[in-house]
């Protein structure tokens, strides 16, 4: 029987605590990524060069440089904001392509759902989880105010939420600011739905496709969710961008534009930009 849930389906119970599928990819993910930093940290001080997994985090780093660089207009700020974002970019998109991972709902255990006993699937995308939306979320609009503290000091920053009533223009400007502070929420609520229902109604659609007809039905929807994980992936990062750059940049000063860096040029140690590039310029 096809049982779809909007929350995460319970898989296992260790010592009285609930193990759901979209937690036990969320381990799997992280391994992941451990060994991914591990590979491009090991290469990253070596003289040769990178080559595999390396040469590709290495081809990453330098175009996702460039693209934060062509939001920003500004080579500092991309660097500081390239952890961040480029983070976020590589989790949400992995997630999203979990939904791809063959067997995704039909390897699993059987269980009880609301009362009738169907298959709770072992793989299910963390992106499909309002959990983690809302987690990813909340890390990026709280990187957002530390850094927009960070560029323009605590005062300076809190003022464009907190209006002195007295000020020019006078009742207005608190009115504005008082919205400003609002909307710093809702662009979490909307950051965490906007995944949330993109990546859950696509493994709805993969499963009832799927069970329907089971061969050569899902290949177009695969390549769509293929396709559809990258772009959200792609906007999330995107936005994330674009409200720390509106964080750092203040009210008298929104209208100058530093001019932008060409990393096609740069090099370190001889060969061309990448991840040695970056960690060369954090240090400088």
């Amino acid at each position: 029987m096809l049982a779809i849930s909007i929350g995460p389906e319970v898989i296992a119970n260790i010592g009285g605590f609930p193990i759901t599928n979209t937690m036990l990819v969320a381990f799997v993910l992280f391994f992941v990524f451990m060994y991914i930093a591990w590979t491009v940290k090991k290469n990253a001080s070596s003289d040769k060069p990178p080559k595999g997994l390396a040469g590709l985090m290495d081809v990453f780093t330098e175009i996702f440089l460039d693209f934060i660089d062509s939001i920003t207009n500004d080579h500092n700020k991309s660097i500081r904001f390239f952890p961040i974002v480029a983070s976020i970019f590589l989790i949400v998109l992995l997630s999203n392509l979990v939904e791809l991972v063959p067997g995704m709902g039909s390897i699993g255990v059987w269980g009880l759902h609301h009362g009738e006993t169907v298959l709770i699937p072992f793989i299910r995308s963390m992106s499909a989880d309002l959990n983690f939306t809302f987690v990813v979320a909340i890390f990026a609009m709280v990187s957002v105010q530390v850094m927009g503290m960070r560029f323009l000091k605590v005062g300076p920053y809190l003022n464009k939420f907190f209006v002195a009533p007295w000020k020019k223009p006078y009742v207005i400007g608190s009115f504005v600011g008082l919205l400003e502070f609002m909307s710093e929420f809702s662009k979490t609520v909307s950051f965490a739905f906007r995944l949330f229902g993109n990546i859950f109604a696509g493994e709805v659609l993969l499963a009832v496709i799927g069970s329907l007809s089971p061969f050569l039905a899902p290949l177009p929807f695969l390549f769509l969710e293929l396709f559809v994980g990258f772009v959200q992936a792609l906007v999330f990062s995107t936005l994330t961008i674009v409200f720390l750059s509106m964080a750092t940049t203040g009210h008298e000063h929104e209208d100058e534009h530093a001019p932008r860096a060409d990393y096609s040029k740069a090099t370190f140690g001889g060969k061309p930009g990448g991840i040695r590039t970056l960690e060369h310029r954090v240090h400088q």
